[in-house]
């Protein structure tokens, strides 16, 4: 006699015993991860369109001169500074990552650190939106320590301490000298209303931050959310701003800071400008803050657009700020050389 199997429930053929059935999506139902993903897709390719556009843009405003201009005042002497300025940025960035990881509890020695410091400079040169070597460093990180999450925060602790020196910075240029954002936005300066308006936003959203924090530190909710943000305050608490920790992270920030502020000098020289150094760093530290733009190819687009419309502050031309800014990025992947021996050792590896 053939035995009678049980009936299976609908939703779990081919499951284990025991699983509870699948639920069906019903049909009123928003499709909204499919949208997200599509959004995802679309704005990856939008964001190095948007960069070419505004190259193209240049290129048809002002021709192709200045361009290879920026190309052709490139010597022998300035591919050793750059050599020389990206192998001290290129440290100062991996021991500020050596202090952050090493104060969440992951192991990670300067040597490798500057090597993958080296390999994600030359992927984020490279590649569009100008973080996907950083990325790949934090992932790579993450699992060989053996906690993947701790390691990819680490990455984002130490990238936005650089980032929070950065903007402080170039905040500092632009209420104290109203007149660079003016020439490049063609608007008047600031009045002091404005500056006040900013300071209080600025101090607004401090405070959401640290409220936010707050209410993730507070209660014992299982939420997502919460999790996840008390587990980042605790980490940035931990990693960033612990006696032990921040006076080491802003030191090594602010030293990161000018040496990318003086490859912005040496392609200043190189391109015969003529106007004193005090007049041109302020403008630099302005267009390493615009490089943070996530429409940019490799860092190219943006900038050259801001030096372009900013260098009339200066008593500079658009066409030659646009030949500093194309000398920079020339220098910029002279010094990320190293990252291919990297590459190419640890592929043999």
């Amino acid at each position: 006699m053939t035995p009678q199997l049980a009936p299976v429930p609908p939703g779990t053929e081919g499951s284990p015993p025991g699983t509870p059935p699948r639920r069906s999506p019903s049909p009123g139902s928003p499709p909204r991860r499919p949208i997200a993903s599509a959004g995802r897709r679309l704005w990856t390719w939008l964001r190095p369109l948007v960069g070419v556009g505004i190259l193209a843009v240049l290129v048809w405003r002002l021709g192709t001169g200045p361009f290879v201009a920026g190309f052709h005042v490139v010597d022998v002497w300035s591919v050793f500074a750059a050599l020389g300025i990206g192998m001290c940025t290129t440290v100062f960035g991996a021991w500020r990552w050596c202090v952050v990881a090493r104060s969440l509890g992951l192991s990670l020695s300067l040597r490798q650190a500057v090597a993958d410091c080296y390999r994600a400079i030359l992927l984020n040169s490279v590649l569009p939106a100008g973080v996907l070597g950083d990325v790949h460093r934090a992932v790579s990180h993450g699992r060989q320590s053996g906690d993947l999450g701790r390691g990819v925060r680490a990455v984002i602790l130490e990238r936005a301490a650089g980032q929070v020196v950065l903007v402080a910075c170039g905040i500092s240029i632009l209420l104290t000298q109203p007149g660079i954002l003016a020439a490049a936005t063609g608007a008047s300066p600031l009045s002091g209303w404005w500056i006040a308006l900013v300071l209080l936003g600025l101090l607004g959203l401090l405070g959401v931050l640290l409220a936010f924090a707050a209410w993730a530190r507070r209660g014992s909710s299982t939420s997502a959310w919460r999790r996840a943000l008390r587990t980042a305050a605790t980490d940035a608490r931990v990693g960033l701003l612990s006696k032990r920790t921040w006076p080491a992270v802003l030191a090594l920030s602010v030293a990161t800071l000018v040496g990318h502020v003086c490859m912005f000098v040496v392609a200043a020289r190189v391109s015969e400008s003529s106007v004193p150094l005090a007049q041109l760093l302020p403008i630099f530290v302005l267009a390493l803050m615009v490089m943070g733009l996530p429409v940019n190819v490799g860092g190219w687009g943006p900038r050259e657009a801001f030096l372009a419309l900013a260098s009339g502050a200066v008593g500079l031309g658009a066409g030659q700020g646009v030949a500093i800014s194309v000398a920079y990025g020339v220098l910029t992947l002279i010094a990320c050389l190293p990252g291919v021996v990297v590459l190419f050792v640890r592929r043999r590896a």
